[in-house]
């Protein structure tokens, strides 16, 4: 499952430490507790849409692309999901395949005479 908090948490991390910042840094400009900054990225509380407004101004990057990038970690963790349980799907037929194919099994041993 994707948790859109996780990925929104990753970005913004991503972005404050791309720009050389502090937590402490960003916590004051945004007037946002250090800790529940550092519990969103960390990916544990969700942001209000106020809070993360807060974040972006003291980040100086806009809300669009911020929520653009988390959209773009959502769709590859997506895509990843995918190909896993389509993996999953043909093992279980391959499985299914070799099972049918290999035909009952009695332990009958027949001799044919020449």
């Amino acid at each position: 499952m994707v948790l859109f908090r996780r990925l929104l948490g990753e970005v913004l991390r991503s972005q404050r430490m791309r720009q050389g910042r502090t937590l402490r840094e960003v916590s004051a400009e945004a007037r946002v507790s250090l800790g529940y900054i550092s519990e969103i990225e960390r990916g544990q509380k969700e942001a209000s849409s106020e809070l993360l407004a807060s974040l972006c101004s003291a980040l100086d990057v806009p809300l669009s692309e911020i929520l653009s990038e988390v959209s773009d970690a959502v769709a590859l963790e997506e895509a990843a999901l995918a190909m896993q349980l389509e993996d999953v799907s043909l093992d279980t037929t391959a499985l299914e395949t070799r099972t049918t194919d290999a035909g009952p099994r009695s332990g009958n041993v027949v001799a044919s005479a020449a």
